[in-house]
């Protein structure tokens, strides 16, 4: 065989051998192929638009609560832009411990441990009850069983005075038995539950240095 036919041959094997490790590097592309993105990079903007998601959706704290666009919920979103520390969540919680402080105070005919949570005027109304009861005599018994229903029933908003009251409708269930002087039972039985449906109304200045609510009027 011819010497420059042997160095066509080598310089040929020689290229072959070229493209393939070239391909092997850099792999083969068919068609338009998008830029790749770092993984980094996709990760931020994922994160990015998580947020901008939630920062542009609905505020499931008030939603979840209220109906979208009601009044409630117009003034529960008016709280929060005053107090952004406000949770309506947060707030029911601590409505339910209000209330069964409030409620077993009243029982136990003791209104002054609760008076900084009350409104005068509710103070007064409840204080009326249990000076009437030890006036007759009457003893209250009872023992807090728990809450079966509870729920935020409306909330209203004043921007010029920054008032906000929020009304919450509650169950409540507790044994209950009233004695007379003598020590009969006149009312109640201590072995049966007492479903008690109250709705209470908490009013607070959302502008206020102070976070406590009051209770400011009762109801059924």
């Amino acid at each position: 065989m011819n010497s420059p036919i042997i160095q066509l041959l080598v310089l040929a094997a020689i290229a072959v051998f070229l493209i393939l490790r070239l391909r092997n590097v850099l792999g083969t592309r068919e068609g338009f192929e998008k830029p790749q993105i770092k993984k980094a990079d996709s990760a931020a903007r994922r994160r990015r638009d998580d947020f901008e998601v939630i920062e542009g959706g609905p505020d499931l704290d008030i939603s979840d609560h209220a109906e979208e666009g009601s009044d409630t919920a117009i003034a529960l979103a008016a709280m929060k832009r005053v107090d952004p520390t406000f949770n309506v969540t947060e707030f029911l919680g601590g409505a339910r411990g209000a209330y069964e402080m409030i409620l077993m105070a009243f029982e136990r005919g003791d209104m002054a441990s609760v008076l900084p949570f009350i409104s005068a005027e509710v103070y007064e109304a409840l204080s009326t009850v249990v000076d009437e009861r030890e006036k007759n005599g009457l003893t209250v018994e009872a023992t807090f069983v728990g809450i079966s229903d509870l729920g935020l029933k409306s909330a209203t908003f004043d921007p010029s005075s920054k008032e906000a009251e929020v009304t919450v409708r509650f169950t409540g269930e507790m044994t209950y038995q009233v004695r007379d002087r003598g020590g009969d039972i006149v009312e109640g039985n201590a072995n049966e539950i007492k479903r008690q449906k109250d709705v209470w109304t908490f009013a607070r200045d959302m502008d206020a240095n102070d976070p406590n609510w009051r209770l400011v009027a009762t109801g059924e």
